[in-house]
């Protein structure tokens, strides 16, 4: 569960932090699902594309992705699409799409605890 080392960033460790908390403070198991896969090792962690969300996500569906999504494939789907990093061509494809791209610190604010969130990567 909880790891005394905590890899990368400053702003990576702010998150996991964040996340830890929300899941206490809310109930929330899925906050420490998405820190615990924050604090492997980088290897294992997968970037997840837009074209696979595409295909695994229902329309008006919010995700998380503890990690990058990439510009890979399209979507034509509107999302909620919460994730650590993001390249600039997701980005726009997921808005284009008429969905929203969203930092894990916004999603932590408008959906504290958890409740219909779905955990990709």
């Amino acid at each position: 569960m909880a790891h005394s080392h905590v890899k990368g960033s400053p702003e990576l460790a702010r998150a996991i932090r964040e996340l830890r908390r929300a899941a206490r403070t809310h109930n929330a198991p899925v906050w420490d699902s998405v820190a615990d896969d924050l604090e492997r090792p980088r290897h294992p962690s997968r970037p997840v594309s837009v074209g696979r969300l595409e295909r695994i996500a229902e329309a008006d569906e919010t995700i998380v992705v503890p990690g990058k999504v990439l510009s890979d494939g399209f979507l034509s789907k509107r999302l909620t699409v919460a994730a650590l990093a993001y390249s600039s061509a997701a980005r726009t494809k997921i808005h284009a799409a008429g969905g929203s791209a969203l930092s894990l610190h916004d999603i932590l604010k408008s959906q504290p605890d958890g409740a219909g969130v779905r955990l990709v990567g």
